[in-house]
């Protein structure tokens, strides 16, 4: 569907069980040929709608040229070894994802053990520990491995003849993310950097980062006096309001953060403690711990120990380290 003269929204569907529906990939038409932004799972239903998405705009998949995938979790990266054989595309995304490909995607014991420490360090309860570190280990299925043939640095051009973008370098929900920004229109292709109905996960895990709060928060300053009509974002609608959404992730997470020490001001306790006295949002209404999926308690972890390293940095908080667990205190 075009959404813009010249900007081709095509929603890919996600597989059953997922908290949201779909992924948005976007087709930017340019006078040297076309680029695709993002490229859903590689399944049937996805690839499907994709194809009938592209010819319902009047193209096909020789009419790619250029493929740029924000951040290689599979809903934005799963497609693109399929599409490049198919349409002869370039491939482009971070040289810092490019590094987290084999051992996310391939040979992944060694992930396995990291991630599995990190819960038993956080407090995750034994019967717990085998669903929540493999949790993530069926996505592997829905997605082609592929390098980039150009690894995007920050400020580097994207061009389709008829428009410039300029890459962003965006860390945080993936250490190599990146947004693309059209200033002759001023359009902010987003990934899922920014959305307008959920706040990006962001979690501390072995391929994050030391900071991904961070980092996360950092990425914004380059950022602040950009002027965008529109953001295109990778799941959800496309809005506008930039410096507004931008001011409510500062405010959801500082929030989040007051609600983290609340927990910890009184007694100790580990990521996985913390983590079950706070309310989540996967799919934009609160929810208790105990009635997420196994997916979900994953991230929740996750999240939980990324805004524990940040009030530790600044000093808020301090981690008190046992023999086979870390606890968390801020009342000191």
């Amino acid at each position: 569907m075009e959404i813009v003269q010249g900007v081709h929204q095509i929603k890919l569907p996600l597989p059953a069980g997922a908290a949201l529906d779909h992924i948005n990939a976007y087709l930017i038409e340019g006078s040297q040929g076309n680029l695709l932004i993002d490229t859903g799972f590689d399944t049937p239903e996805a690839f499907g709608a994709l194809r009938d998405g592209l010819r319902n705009s009047g193209f096909g998949f020789k009419d790619i040229s250029q493929i740029v995938v924000t951040h290689i979790h599979p809903d934005h990266y799963g497609l693109a070894d399929k599409l490049k054989q198919m349409s002869g595309a370039t491939v482009a995304f971070s040289e810092i994802e490019e590094k987290l490909l084999q051992s996310r995607y391939a040979k992944t014991d060694k992930l396995l053990k990291e991630v599995k420490l990190l819960f038993e360090r956080g407090g995750v309860p034994e019967d717990e520990l085998p669903e929540l570190t493999e949790a993530a280990l069926a996505v592997r299925q829905f997605v082609g491995l592929i390098s980039p043939d150009v690894k995007l640095k920050n400020g580097d051009k994207i061009s389709t003849g008829s428009s410039e973008l300029k890459v962003f370098s965006t860390p945080g929900h993936s250490p190599g993310h990146v947004c693309l920004y059209e200033p002759k229109r001023k359009f902010l292709f987003s990934g899922d950097h920014i959305l307008p109905d959920i706040f990006p996960h962001v979690g501390l895990h072995p391929q994050s980062g030391e900071n991904p709060l961070g980092d996360f928060f950092d990425s914004f300053e380059p950022m602040a006096n950009l002027e965008v009509n529109f953001i295109f974002p990778g799941h959800g609608s496309v809005f506008s309001g930039f410096k507004l959404r931008v001011g409510e992730l500062f405010h959801h997470h500082e929030q989040r953060q007051l609600a983290i020490m609340k927990v910890i001001r009184d007694d100790p306790k580990t990521a996985y403690q913390i983590a079950t006295e706070i309310p989540w949002m996967p799919a934009g209404e609160a929810v208790k711990f105990e009635k997420l999926s196994i997916f979900d308690k994953r991230l929740a972890v996750m999240e939980t120990l990324a805004h524990l390293k940040l009030l530790i940095i600044e000093g808020k908080a301090e981690k008190i380290a046992k023999k086979d667990t870390d606890l968390y205190w801020a009342g000191g």
